[in-house]
């Protein structure tokens, strides 16, 4: 249990009700109550619900957590106040470079204010809440103040232990689970202390029966526990509360006891001072519609998501989407690696010009990527992988960062080629069908997704010329040219139901057949089964009843162009099915049908309900808008009055008329997560583009190849591509059948029914795997047979192929 020579245990009163054989005062107690988790991550953010300091996140340990760490108020005799209940506070930013918080409340008799400021300690891994009290006196000389706590160490709250303890001669409070531990305390010292059981045994339970702390539990081990300590305001009216971590209780208690050996003043000028260093561009500031406010805050929202333990990793949020309705069976939320929404960050990052916050990213996503050349879906900060999905997307999004850091010349001494080589050899293995697209719900031929993975091989082949692997280059290109010949054909319906008049549109996504890969026998052949739908509902479509935008993706990095009628017509479809006009601008659903999101009576999100729209979204469209050459201000202005009163973008908006009985009000946050970084991200990234009058994200190399005017292209996609595990059943004449395979291979075939036969040896393409190219000339006609033969397993096929030439 640590250094007992450090700190002494205080066993006050004996254990807590709710302990082994001893009984709850209240028989709906429960031990293991359910309640949120919250991560840790980066450097320290928090959030302001009400004026309770929730989702904290520490620097330094990987996944501590708390939840709700809020002040209860007394004066033992006429009230006792929760400050999340029965206190109004305002929300202010103390310096509007910074992340330090103030808020200002006071009960709703005016008895007394109280004011908070929140940083955290630029030194430690410590929260601090400074608090100060003023008011009537006949008042505040009987009031006391209570800290209380209920911690969430590594990802849940059940399992967590408690103690009051005695460091330095001060009353603190002490929790922990498994190696990790928490340290609460005060500047002024606690008077009395306790810990108990959430619901059963807790300082709330025990003030809210007769506003008196009657009770002062010595601990509470193995459950769902809450610590809580006196705060005496007769003779201290303003007072730091600590909160600290660390890897065991020496660590957490001399964390916390450093932080407060230093003035509060100290500290927080400190904290400014620090933040105040990271200057957001001000041109960024010029095109805003809120005079950079929205900018400032995102900026600082990206940087408080890199961990300090791990560099360079940032998470895409720092909360658990309806974390408040769910329990330790989801310990995930958002505050997880996504390579998808981290490249996202970086590249924000590098719109403010942070090329070596980008470096970081890309170096920590290097450590992490799996020998492959993949990533896991999404991974704890130290790489441990969470869920299980291949998303081809997340493996082009690191190529991409790769090659706009090395375009900049910003990658140092970072030899970046064997990552982004392993990383395209994914590609070329499993593209064109992706197991998960960006939505992370089904597989086939996602719009989105192949714009990435088209973009990620031609910067790929970019960077393999710059190393001296023509050859390489050369099949990897060839193999974006063949997925950008196709793409259209794979995408989009012929058949189209959304939109009387517009037959022709991109599709969410268009499934598996026969025979691919991810394909489910068990749906019928074009359709997908949704998740997330309300029991009842209907969840079996046809891919031509879905439509997302995900298809803007193309326009972005230059794969098509802005005016391409089969984008123009797409988009027509978009806005009749899912765009919503809400009071504070346009915004658009994911796609039509979708499931995640606040349920239709405004509920949480209970593992079904209604996609609402997300603000991510807008600032999507805005970038098409600008490649369109219209005006983007509209989206710009609508982003900004999506965020926060402290300038937070969340994840989804309330779409629908106000929910007063839910908190759900049209236009604003609904419950999922916020802030969403992806969404910060997007919206810098809108106002660089509008800086520097075209889409930041687009790939010069990808436009120059993809994005021009019909008939000047200076090449033609002259390759069919098959693969033993998506096999081609024709090829027009002409054309070169290009045959892959993971590994080295000879192909035997004949074009005249075995009359005659060739063989030829497969040639290496690097973790790509090698390849063997079979002619076919103009006007032939007939069939190519073939078969494989593995010369370093010395085993044959046992079946031939057939591929008609027509």
């Amino acid at each position: 249990m640590g250094d007992m020579a450090s700190y002494q245990w205080l066993d006050d009163d004996g254990p807590a009700f709710g302990s082994p054989g001893v009984e709850p005062r209240w028989t709906s107690s429960k031990k293991d109550a359910v309640s949120t988790a919250y991560s840790a991550s980066s450097r320290v953010w928090f959030t302001v619900s009400h004026g309770t300091l929730n989702e904290i996140y520490y620097p330094t340990i990987d996944r501590p957590q708390t939840r709700d760490m809020e002040l209860l108020f007394t004066d033992g005799e006429t009230f006792f106040h929760e400050e999340k209940r029965d206190i109004a506070y305002n929300f202010q930013y103390v310096h509007h470079g910074a992340p330090a918080v103030r808020v200002v409340g006071s009960d709703a008799a005016g008895r007394y204010t109280v004011t908070k400021e929140m940083i955290a300690d630029p030194h430690h891994s410590v929260v601090l809440m400074n608090v100060k009290i003023a008011g009537d006196e006949s008042v505040l000389a009987r009031m006391k103040c209570y800290a209380l706590l209920a911690p969430h160490l590594h990802g849940g709250g059940a399992g967590n232990s408690a103690r009051s303890v005695l460091v330095a001669g001060r009353r603190a409070l002490l929790a922990w689970r498994g190696p990790t531990s928490l340290a609460m305390g005060v500047d002024c010292g606690f008077t009395r202390s306790s810990c108990g059981y959430v619901g059963a045994s807790d300082g709330y339970q025990d003030l809210m029966s007769d506003m008196r702390m009657t009770w002062q539990f010595g601990q509470a081990l193995d459950g769902n526990v809450a610590v809580m300590g006196e705060i005496d305001l007769a003779k201290c009216r303003e007072f730091t509360v600590a909160i600290g971590l660390g890897d065991g209780h020496h660590a957490a208690l001399s964390e916390m006891m450093q932080a407060l050996a230093t003035p509060y003043e100290v500290h927080c000028a400190r904290f400014i001072e620090q933040w105040t260093r990271v200057k957001t561009p001000p041109e960024l500031a010029a095109v805003s519609m809120d005079e950079g406010r929205l900018s400032r805050v995102s900026d600082n929202v990206i940087l408080t998501h890199e961990d300090k333990t791990y560099s360079g990793a940032f998470i895409a949020s720092a909360s658990i989407p309806w974390g408040a309705s769910k329990g330790d069976d989801d310990l995930g939320g958002y505050h997880l690696v996504w390579t998808r929404d981290m490249v996202q960050s970086a590249t924000a990052l590098l719109a403010c010009g942070r090329c070596e916050t980008a470096l970081r990213a890309l170096v920590y996503l290097a450590c992490t990527q799996h020998p492959d050349g993949s990533f896991a879906q999404n991974f704890w900060i130290d790489g441990t992988p969470y869920w299980s999905g291949i998303q081809l997307d997340e493996v082009a999004f690191p190529i991409l960062l790769a090659w706009r850091l090395w375009k900049r010349d910003a990658l140092e001494k970072f030899d970046v080629f064997p990552f982004v080589e392993r990383a395209a050899g994914f590609l070329v293995r499993y593209a064109p069908i992706t197991q998960q697209e960006r939505w992370e719900e089904v597989a086939g031929y996602s719009p989105s997704t192949l714009a990435a993975v088209i973009a990620a091989l031609v910067c790929a082949a970019d960077l393999a010329r710059a190393h001296q692997a023509v050859e390489l280059g050369g099949y990897l290109e060839d193999y974006a040219d063949w997925i950008e010949a196709h793409l259209d054909e794979w995408t989009t319906t012929d058949d189209g139901v959304l939109l009387a008049g517009v037959n022709r549109h991109y599709m969410r996504i268009r499934p598996p057949a026969e025979g691919e890969p991810f394909h489910n026998p068990k749906i019928a052949p074009g359709h997908m089964v949704l998740a997330n739908r309300e029991p009842g509902e209907r969840t079996d479509f046809e891919d031509r009843e879905l439509i997302d935008a995900g298809f803007l993706e193309l326009v972005r990095y230059g794969v098509r162009r802005a005016d391409d009628p089969l984008i123009v017509d797409s988009l027509k479809v978009v806005d009749h099915v899912l765009k919503i006009e809400t009071p504070y601008g346009s915004c658009w659903r994911r796609y039509n049908h979708d499931g995640y999101g606040q349920r239709k009576d405004g509920g949480p999100y209970m593992g079904w309900g209604q996609g609402r729209a997300w603000p991510l979204l807008v600032g999507e469209r805005g970038h098409y808008e600008l490649a369109a050459g219209r005006d983007v201000k509209p989206y710009i202005r609508a982003m900004e009055q999506f965020s926060s009163i402290g300038g937070m973008l969340p994840e989804q908006v309330w779409d629908y008329a106000d929910f007063p009985q839910e908190g759900m009000y049209f236009g604003q946050s609904a419950g999922s997560a916020q802030p969403l970084v992806w969404a910060h991200s997007e919206y810098l990234k809108l106002l660089r583009s509008v800086v520097d009058g075209e889409v930041f994200d687009c790939i010069s190399v990808v436009k120059e190849r993809y994005g021009v005017a019909a008939g000047t292209r200076s090449f033609k996609s002259n390759v069919e591509i098959f693969q033993t595990s998506r096999p081609v059943r024709e090829i027009a004449a002409g054309m070169i059948l290009r045959v892959v395979d993971t590994v080295r291979f000879s192909v035997l075939y004949t074009t005249d029914d075995w009359a005659t036969k060739t063989e030829k040896e497969s040639r290496p393409a690097g973790y790509a795997g090698s390849f063997a190219d079979i002619a076919t000339a103009a006007g032939q006609a007939g069939k190519i047979v073939f078969t494989f033969y593995w010369p370093g397993e010395g085993k044959w096929l046992g079946k031939n192929f057939e591929v008609a030439v027509v």
